[in-house]
C-alpha cells in the first residue's frame, strides 16, 4: 500500500493525495492551487493525476484548495463517487458555482484590462464552467459524522469531526492488510479548540499512519477573546480617521466567525456607529447553510438558534448580493467595515475594494486567515510598496493589520496534541506533514521529534509513500 502526494506537498494549496492499495485507488481531495497566476494555471489544468485511474474521492471539506478542482477532475473522466460530510455537500453546491462563475467574470475583466491598456499579460481562461460543477454534484454521496461505510474492496471509510468549518472532517480509512489491518488518518485541515460556533476536533483511536496539515506547525495562536479588543481598536482608529476596515475574507467560516465577534463587540459598546456590509453573495448563500446544520455547532451557538438570536447578524449589519449595491459601496466614502472574499484577495469582489481604498492612509485592510505563497494576500502582509491589483501596480498606503487569531486551522501545540491523541489511542507509527510552507514543516517535524515520534517525513511533489505491513 502507497501514497502518492501531488497537491498541497511543501506547499499549502492544492491539496491531493492518492491512496492506492492492492484493489482500491482513492483520492484524499481535489483542491485549486493558488499562487502565481501561470503557474498555478498550469497545476490546475493538467491536476497531476489520471482521473480515469481514481476509483474514489473522498473529500475532507469544502475550502476551494480542498475542492476546487473537482470539477476539473470530472472534465478529465473521472466517474466515481465523492465521498464527503451533509454540510460539505451543501457548501460545495455553492462554492464550486461561485468558483466557476468567478473564474468567467474575472477572465472577461482582465482580458479587457489587458486589450484596453495593452498589459504584458497572457490571456486568461476559465478552468471550468457551471457545467461542470452539476456534474461533480450529481456524484457526491452524503455521510455522516462517525457512520462507518465501503468505499473500495478493502476499505472503509469513516468521517469524524475536524472543528475547522462547518462540516469538515477527520478522514478514517480502515484498510485491510496483507498481513495486518491498517488504519490511515488524514487530517484535512484540523480546527482550533474553544473556537466559536463549532465543536472541538475529535481524535480518532487506533490510528497506525497519520497524514497531518501543518500550515501554523511553527506558531501560535493568540486566543480568540485577545481578538476582541484588539479589533475593537482597529475599528476605533480608522473611524477617527474617516477610513474603511476592508477584510478580506473567506466566505466559509472565516467570515461567520468576523460577523459573530463584530455582534459581541455592538453588544458590549465596544464598537463605533459604523455600518457592516458583507459584500459576497456567497458568504450570504453559506450563512444560510450555517442555519440548516445545527449538528456542527458548538453548546454556545446552538443556544443562541435555540433562543432566536441569530449568531450571523445585528443592528447595522447588512448583507450585499447585488452587483450595483456592491460598485456603490466600493466608491462610497463613508466610515465602514467591509467583508468581502476572497480571503487571499486572488478573486472576487474584494479586488474592487482593495482597487479602490488600498492607496488612501485613512483605511485599514485587515488580514483574518493564512496568506498563501505568491497571492495579492501574502504581499499586502509583507507590507509591499506596491502591489498589483487587475494587472495595474497601486501604491499600498493603507494601514495593514494581521489578526492571526481568528485562523481556523490549528497551531503547533493542536497539531502535537492531536499527533499525541491519536499515538495514546493506537499503534501510530508513521507521520507525514502536509500542506504546510517549508519553515512550517520543519518546524512541526522538529516538535514532533522532541515529542518521541520517530518515524516523521515531509514528503515532496511525487513522492510516494509506503505504508501499513
Amino acid at each position: 500500500m502507497e501514497i502518492e502526494f501531488v497537491g498541497a506537498a511543501q506547499c499549502v494549496t492544492g491539496s491531493k493525495h492518492i491512496v492506492r492499495t492492492d484493489h482500491a485507488t482513492l483520492l484524499l481531495d481535489c483542491g485549486l492551487a493558488q499562487g502565481r497566476r501561470r503557474e498555478s494555471f498550469e497545476l490546475n489544468a493538467h491536476l497531476g493525476l489520471d482521473a480515469r485511474s481514481i476509483d474514489a474521492v473522498i473529500l475532507s471539506h469544502a475550502h476551494i484548495d480542498h475542492s476546487g478542482a473537482l470539477p476539473i477532475l470530472v472534465k478529465n473522466g473521472f466517474d466515481g463517487p465523492i465521498y464527503a460530510t451533509p454540510a460539505t455537500r451543501d457548501l460545495c453546491a455553492v462554492m464550486l458555482e461561485d468558483a466557476a462563475n468567478i473564474q468567467i467574470s474575472d477572465a472577461r475583466y482582465v482580458n479587457k484590462v489587458i486589450e484596453r491598456d495593452q498589459v504584458d499579460m497572457d490571456a486568461v481562461e476559465p478552468l471550468y464552467t457551471e457545467a461542470d460543477v452539476v456534474r461533480v454534484l450529481e456524484r457526491i454521496v452524503s455521510v455522516p459524522y462517525h457512520r462507518r461505510i465501503y468505499v473500495g474492496k478493502g476499505v472503509h471509510l469513516t468521517f469524524l469531526d475536524a472543528g475547522h468549518v462547518l462540516g469538515s472532517a477527520v478522514t478514517v480509512l480502515d484498510v485491510e492488510g496483507t498481513k495486518k489491518n491498517e488504519r490511515l488518518i488524514f487530517t484535512g485541515d484540523l480546527g482550533r479548540r474553544n473556537m466559536p460556533i463549532l465543536r472541538d476536533p475529535e481524535t480518532p483511536p487506533g490510528a497506525t499512519t497519520l497524514i497531518s496539515e501543518s500550515t501554523y506547525g511553527d506558531r501560535l495562536h493568540r486566543p480568540i477573546e485577545e481578538m476582541e479588543g484588539e479589533l475593537a481598536a482597529v475599528l476605533k482608529r480608522t473611524y477617527d480617521r474617516g477610513g474603511k476596515v476592508i477584510i478580506p475574507s473567506f466566505s466559509l467560516e472565516r467570515a461567520q466567525e468576523v460577523i459573530f465577534v463584530l455582534k459581541k463587540l455592538q453588544a458590549k459598546g465596544l464598537m463605533p456607529k459604523m455600518p457592516c456590509y458583507v459584500d459576497s453573495p456567497l458568504t450570504v448563500k453559506i450563512t444560510d447553510i450555517f442555519k440548516l446544520h445545527p449538528e456542527c455547532y458548538d453548546e454556545e451557538t446552538r443556544a443562541l438558534v435555540t433562543s432566536s438570536s441569530s449568531p450571523f447578524d445585528f443592528e447595522d449589519l447588512r448583507y450585499v448580493s447585488e452587483k450595483e449595491d456592491s460598485k456603490a459601496l466600493s466608491s462610497s466614502g463613508e466610515p465602514s467595515i467591509v467583508i468581502s472574499a476572497s480571503g487571499m484577495c486572488e478573486a472576487g469582489r474584494v479586488l474592487h475594494h482593495l482597487k479602490a481604498g488600498i492607496e488612501s492612509e485613512k483605511n485599514t485592510v485587515m488580514l483574518v486567515g493564512f496568506q498563501a505563497q505568491h497571492t495579492l494576500g501574502r504581499r499586502i502582509v509583507e507590507r509591499r510598496k506596491r502591489v498589483k491589483i487587475f494587472g495595474v501596480e497601486r501604491d499600498l498606503r493603507a494601514e495593514v493589520v494581521v489578526m492571526n487569531g481568528f485562523s481556523a486551522h490549528a497551531d503547533q501545540d493542536d497539531l502535537v496534541s492531536f499527533a499525541k491523541g491519536c499515538r495514546d489511542q493506537g499503534e501510530l507509527r508513521k507521520v507525514m506533514l502536509v500542506h504546510g510552507e517549508s519553515g512550517a514543516l520543519g518546524a512541526l517535524r522538529s516538535k514532533l521529534g522532541e515529542a518521541s515520534f520517530d518515524d516523521v517525513t515531509i514528503p515532496a511533489r511525487g513522492d510516494r509513500v509506503r505504508f501499513g505491513q
